[in-house]
Formats: C-alpha cells, sequence, structure tokens
C-alpha cells in the first residue's frame, strides 16, 4: 500500500545512510524542504509581513491539515514553536491550589515532570504517579483506584522517549471522561507513526512536535484543545494576538484554540508543517502504522538473537521506537561506531524518564527508531553492524 520506492525519491539521504533516527527528528521529505525554501525565497523578494499575505491562504490551510490528523477541529488547534511550549501552554493554563492532585505515569518525559514540579512548589499540589502493570504500560485499573475529588489532571505520555512502550491512551481517557477530570497527552512519539484521534482518545489536550515521525521541520508543534474547555482556560502568557486589546482597560480572548499563540511566527516552518502532515495524510496513517510495526518487530527480533544484547522495550505491542544495551560498550560508544557505518541512530538517557529509569536500574539506553520510508536492508544493516561489536 505504500510506494517505497515515490517515498526513498523523496527522501535523497535514504539512498546513502541508514537513518534510523526519528524518534529524534525524522529526514523531511522534498516536498516539505521545497515548501520551506520557496517562502524563504519570497521573503526575500517582497519581505516577510508580503510573503505571509500573499501565502495567507496556504497558511490558514495547515490548521485544517492538522485538525484532520488529529480528527478534531481547525478551532482546537493552535500551532506553536515545539511540543514543549504546547504542552506548557496547556499544563500552566490549568489552576492549581494545595492538596490537588496530578496523576501521571512512570515514563513521564522529563519537561513535562519538572513542570509538576514546579506546579507543586509554587502551589502545594500533589504529583502522584501510577504505577505500571506487569507488562510496563501504565496500569488503569490502579489509575481508577487512585480517582478522587482533589485529581485535577491526568497528564501522560503516550509513547515515552526512552523505548517502545506504547501506553493504553484510550482507557486512560474513559476514565478520565467519565470523572470529569482534564486529560493531558504528549503525543510527540506517537503523532506520525500512528493513527491519533482525539476523539477516540478522549483526551481534553494533545501536544505533538513536527520534527519526529511527523517529517515536519524543527521549530514547528502544535496544541489541540477540546472545545468544551477551551472556554475555560485562560493561557498564562498572552499578547494581543491571542487577546485583543479592545478597550483601554481590557482585552478579549480569541474564541479558539489560536488564544495559545502570539502574533510572531515562523511561517516558512508553518508551511513545511503543512506539507508533512499532508504527506502522511495522503500515505495513511494505518499504512504507516502497519509499516513502521513491522520493521521495527524486524529490527527488535534481530537484536534480541545477538549474544550481549538486552532490549528494554516494555508494553504488549511495542511501537516503532527499540531500545536496548550491550555488555561491555556504553549506549555514545555505539551510536558513534553505527554513525562511522552510515548507519544512523540515537541514545536515551535516564535523566530523560527518571522514575521508569529508577525502577528498572536502567543505564543509558541506545535508541533505535525506523519510520516507514526505510527498508529491510537499512534494519538488517543496523543488526549486522551490532552483531559484529558482539564479543565471539
Amino acid at each position: 500500500m505504500i510506494n517505497i520506492d515515490q517515498i526513498r525519491a523523496d527522501t535523497p539521504a535514504a539512498s546513502r545512510l541508514a537513518y534510523l533516527h526519528n524518534a529524534g527528528a525524522a529526514l523531511m521529505p522534498t516536498p516539505v524542504v521545497t515548501a520551506m525554501k520557496g517562502h524563504i525565497d519570497l521573503e526575500s523578494e517582497i519581505g516577510g509581513y508580503a510573503a505571509a499575505d500573499h501565502e495567507s491562504d496556504r497558511l490558514e490551510a495547515v490548521y485544517g491539515s492538522v485538525a484532520r490528523l488529529l480528527n478534531a477541529a481547525p478551532d482546537e488547534i493552535a500551532l506553536m514553536e515545539n511540543a514543549t511550549i504546547a504542552w506548557q501552554m496547556a499544563f500552566y493554563a490549568l489552576p492549581f491550589r494545595k492538596g490537588d492532585r496530578i496523576l501521571t505515569a512512570e515514563a513521564e518525559y522529563a519537561a513535562n515532570y519538572v513542570a509538576f514540579l514546579q506546579a507543586a512548589k509554587r502551589t502545594g499540589a500533589i504529583i502522584d504517579v501510577v504505577p505500571s502493570d506487569a507488562s510496563g504500560e501504565l496500569d488503569v485499573h490502579a489509575l481508577e483506584r487512585m480517582i478522587d475529588e482533589r485529581v485535577k489532571l491526568i497528564a501522560i505520555t503516550w509513547v515515552p522517549t526512552n523505548g517502545g512502550l506504547v501506553n493504553p491512551a484510550a482507557a486512560v481517557g474513559k476514565i478520565a471522561r467519565a470523572h470529569g477530570i482534564p486529560y493531558l497527552l504528549d503525543a510527540c512519539q506517537a503523532v506520525g507513526q500512528m493513527e491519533v484521534d482525539v476523539e477516540a482518545v478522549g483526551c481534553d489536550m494533545l501536544s505533538a512536535t513536527g520534527r519526529k515521525f511527523l517529517r515536519g521541520p524543527r521549530g514547528t508543534g502544535f496544541l489541540y484543545v477540546r472545545r468544551p474547555l477551551l472556554q475555560q482556560l485562560e493561557p498564562p502568557m498572552i499578547d494581543h494576538f491571542a487577546a485583543p486589546w479592545v478597550s483601554r482597560d481590557a482585552y478579549q480572548l480569541r474564541d479558539d484554540a489560536r488564544r495559545f499563540e502570539t502574533w510572531e511566527n515562523n511561517y516558512a516552518a508553518r508551511l513545511g508543517l503543512g506539507v508533512a502532515v499532508d504527506y502522511a495524510l495522503a500515505i495513511g496513517l494505518d499504512p504507516i502504522e502497519q509499516r513502521c510495526r513491522l520493521l521495527a518487530d524486524r529490527l527488535r527480533n534481530g537484536l534480541a538473537a545477538i549474544r550481549g544484547v538486552t532490549i528494554r522495550d516494555l508494553g504488549r505491542a511495542p511501537g516503532a521506537i527499540i531500545s536496548f544495551t550491550m555488555d561491555g560498550y556504553e549506549a555514545k560508544a555505539i551510536v558513534s561506531s553505527a554513525a562511522a557505518a552510515g548507519i544512523t541512530i540515537g541514545a536515551s538517557d535516564p535523566a530523560s524518564t527518571r522514575i521508569d529509569a529508577e525502577v528498572r536500574a536502567l543505564p543509558p539506553v541506545v535508541r533505535a527508531s525506523p519510520h516507514y520510508y526505510n527498508t529491510e536492508a537499512d534494519i538488517d544493516r543496523l543488526i549486522g553492524h551490532i552483531g559484529g561489536l558482539a564479543p565471539l
């Protein structure tokens, strides 16, 4: 169902690299790069303001593209500089008081958890970590038991940064919805790798980036906020775009999710993001997810068969991030060795998911993340390289 030849033609670097670092920053397809360069050229010819006016329809269409990607409405979408700012704008808009509880998962990402800590320090809110079940996924039964009237937010990372775990986001959504608790979902590693339907998942807020599996440019991200909650939230920071100055002593927040945006933006990057979303939608997220899992399973199984390699992934149905360690080698050394052989992979430090790392006594792990534009030969190339490092 996927035209690999055409997709790889749109990804020139794939012909010389086994690029398996899509959980970090994926290779952008040529149409994304072309859109961005074209807008920069236009800005150089007629100026930034005129260029934005000239491309206003295409820029406006990006909201619709992201909305289709998420099964949301365009007015529920804000385009942001990155996923961290998207997440922060949602989180810091929520009011917390002393004794309020924030429920999160063991594999929560560091950027989010330090924000919980700051909110707890400022307000007296309490952070409660939901334990994992035997598979390593967030235990939804434990989550249900932890619900009381003091829980004011459930916030989890869907696909953690340090491995293949896919948390049960939709099951969490059912619990949150049943109890009327706001639900903030970090979908950075999910968007572009799998289907993301905010209605099916049941989240109230979702943040994501453009640079990972979505194959968009760095410096792009987006925020989804469900319309009924949107009207209750005032962003922690505003400008005259988010909230027009309607009289000397008053401002009025926009009615849509753009109340979380600011006036100045990188329009070339926004156009690139829109093209990346449209590119993924044209292929289809279901075929993308199937191929990602196929390649990930091949890599995971191949690495597991190598002497001295330990796969560190969790979950019943791991996604397209494979984390592993190898006896006698530090993660950074493996990454460097692979790079010298034309294979691009990454590493994940325990500090990025500290609670999970401490629970499992994880060292820095190697992280390989195939995508649909990779071939079986790319996968086997990494397996062969790691096998060559193994002791005889």
